[in-house]
């Protein structure tokens, strides 16, 4: 199991001004955590700080809790449903900071009280005051703690402290000099380390996934459970009719092409073949930093909606929509991106996510010709083109550039739709509803309203792939598609 912990910026600045001082002295500080469990990763996400009172803390040049200061703040957190985290500051450090003999003392001392009263491991975290770097640590007993591999700072700008030790930056090779050149090596070194999820890989989300792994990303997922199919090949760029005829799953194309434009020297390509819209899929976006929604039904993209906010990971999300005369001409056409984060409207806000469908998507009826055809709806639209879908897919990595890279030191715009017919680039004005039923869940990890539900049928539908063999008929291109790719040294 890795480790992680996230905070939004409001977070964020209320801690920095407590523990940053003007004297330059060392400061501590108590706040309190939201777990969130994904398969292979946990992240404390902080969710507010208990204030400390008069006399509960010892200000001397280093300094340190009272006990009564931590009981108190320990029981504010059972009182939550959450666990504790004890925080402090090294003025005078830069980057990732290491537990000194005395830090350590003190965190194992309160290990046991925070285990008693929440039941969830203690969290110590550090505040490197020269470069504000933070780095933490997990108390699973009260000998040694675990370290996280990285602390993210989740607003417009997306800000991630790295643990060099369990994930190192990479040397950027011959084949990155050019995207260095355009952001710079510390901004290079940082995307590089991001976990990144692409959950559909369609047209869109196929191109995006080859483009993060051209960029030197070191870690890229994929998620879809359908196959290739004859009448995706004009949009699935790099797909061939080979993986048609055999009906070879997306995330496997994706895969083969992520793996030939990787740039980084040890890039790791990660398959899902599930459903973000089940447990299981979910599990495993909760391991990433950033996701990217390629997806076109509600249902799917109401779960990455809800996980941007309870979970602090960053969704970047969008879609393309086509309108074309009675006559077949076409009428115009639309494409949006936009960042979903905590302190931007989610996507029923500016109107991308109909929660009515949400309910019919969940219940089967969208793909219920009967239904659509007694309720009077329309099948919702899913034009899209490879001439345009690029477009698209240009619009999310540009709000990723956006995310990680803060050109100008600016982060994320405002949800951006461009028109085709009068060539406008529209900048959304939407703000947060009142009634958002997301964006009040923020932080809320594993308590998160259940949006998924464990399914069968795309279980089944992935195991009959597995199960079926390759026709005779195609086994031997079969065989020189392996042997060519085996000849190139791509896998």
């Amino acid at each position: 199991m890795r480790y992680s912990v996230a905070l939004t910026r409001d977070v964020e600045a209320e801690l920095r001004q407590s523990l940053v001082r003007a004297d330059g002295q060392e400061d501590v500080v108590v706040a309190t955590y939201q777990p969130s469990t994904g398969r292979a990763r946990t992240t404390a996400l902080l969710r507010s700080m208990v204030l400390p009172g008069e006399g509960d803390r010892l200000v001397h040049g280093n300094a340190s809790f009272t006990s009564g200061y931590v009981l108190r703040a320990a029981a504010q957190a059972r009182t939550r449903g959450e666990g504790l985290v004890l925080l402090h500051s090294h003025p005078r450090g830069t980057g990732w900071q290491r537990l000194s003999g005395m830090d350590h003392d003190t965190e194992a001392d309160y290990e046991r009280v925070a285990r008693s009263f929440t039941e969830l491991p203690l969290v110590g975290m550090t505040l490197a005051g020269q470069d504000l770097a933070w780095s933490a640590r997990f108390w699973s007993d009260h000998q040694q703690p675990t370290c996280a591999e990285s602390v993210r700072s989740v607003d417009e700008r997306l800000t991630i402290s790295w643990n060099d030790a369990l994930r190192p930056a990479p040397t950027p090779t011959d084949s990155q000099l050019r995207t260095v050149s355009a952001w710079g090596e510390r901004a290079q070194a940082s995307i590089a380390r991001t976990r990144v999820l692409v959950v559909g890989v369609g047209s869109v989300g196929l191109d995006v996934a080859q483009r993060l792994a051209a960029t030197g990303l070191l870690d890229v997922g994929v998620m879809d459970i359908d196959a290739v199919e004859v009448v995706n090949l004009d949009r699935m760029i790099g797909a061939t009719r080979l993986d048609a005829a055999i009906g070879r799953a997306k995330v496997d194309v994706a895969t083969r092409l992520m793996t030939t434009a990787a740039t980084a020297a040890r890039f790791i390509p990660h398959v899902h073949e599930a459903s973000i819209t089940d447990p299981d899929g979910l599990a495993a976006a909760l391991d990433y930093d950033v996701v990217f929604s390629c997806v076109d039904r509600p249902w799917p993209r109401a779960v990455l909606n809800l996980m941007a906010y309870t979970d602090l990971i960053p969704v970047i999300d969008g879609g393309i929509g086509l309108d074309p005369f009675p006559d077949g001409r076409l009428r115009s056409g639309t494409w949006r991106s936009h960042t979903l984060l905590p302190g931007r409207p989610c996507m029923a806000c500016l109107g991308q996510l109909d929660l009515g469908e949400l309910a019919l998507d969940r219940q089967g009826l969208l793909d219920d010709p009967t239904y659509i055809a007694s309720s009077g709806r329309t099948v919702p639209a899913r034009q899209n083109v490879a001439a345009l879908s690029a477009s698209v897919s240009a619009a999310l990595l540009a709000q990723f550039v956006s995310l990680t890279a803060h050109p100008g030191g600016r982060g994320v715009p405002a949800a951006l739709r461009y028109l085709l017919a009068p060539h406008q680039l529209e900048h959304s004005q939407a703000t947060t509803a009142a009634c958002c039923p997301y964006e009040p869940q923020s932080g809320t990890g594993d308590r998160r309203p259940a949006l998924t539900e464990r399914q069968a049928g795309w279980r089944q539908l992935v195991a009959d792939r597995h199960a079926r063999r390759t026709p005779l008929r195609l086994q031997p291109a079969v065989l020189a598609e392996r042997f060519f790719h085996n000849l190139t040294g791509r896998t």
